[in-house]
């Protein structure tokens, strides 16, 4: 059965700015050197580190030293910046996007959960910075969230 899940892109492009916010401000860093240090297929990474310096969440320094970094502090910069920089809004189904109406609301037995998972889901990426992910381990919230899960 497959899964439902955030696009790769996304989770590409959360690595890559996760990796400049944890980098001295001063530095630049190179697409390779993303690239190694993350995992992440350079020419893909190319085309997301696009999608963020468009969103205005990173930028380019050309010249011996350029490279990459942050265009705001990590505390200005949420996971909502990036996915939307990278994927464009969010909607956790079609009927919740800006875009589509759905003539199946009026009588939805589902657009009230569609549209609480939407809420929560927003408000999470929302408040969640790049400073929030600087300052607490990964493993703690995965254990935490395996535990919830299993109950």
């Amino acid at each position: 059965m497959g899964l439902m899940q955030i696009p790769r892109r996304v989770d590409y492009g959360l690595r890559a700015i996760i990796y400049l916010a944890s980098q001295d401000p001063k530095k630049c860093c190179s697409i390779a050197e993303i690239s190694e240090r993350q995992g992440v297929p350079k020419k893909f990474l190319e085309k997301i580190i696009q999608g963020l310096m468009r969103g205005g969440l990173i930028q380019s320094k050309r010249g011996a030293c350029g490279g990459y970094a942050l265009a705001r502090s990590p505390e200005q910069i949420s996971i909502h910046h990036v996915i939307e920089a990278i994927e464009g809004p969010i909607a956790v189904n079609v009927c919740m996007s800006e875009e589509h109406s759905c003539d199946q609301i009026p009588h939805c037995a589902m657009v009230g959960v569609w549209s609480e998972i939407q809420r929560k889901v927003n408000e999470v990426f929302i408040k969640t910075t790049l400073a929030d992910l600087q300052q607490k381990p990964c493993r703690d919230s995965v254990q935490s969230s395996s535990l919830s899960s299993a109950a």
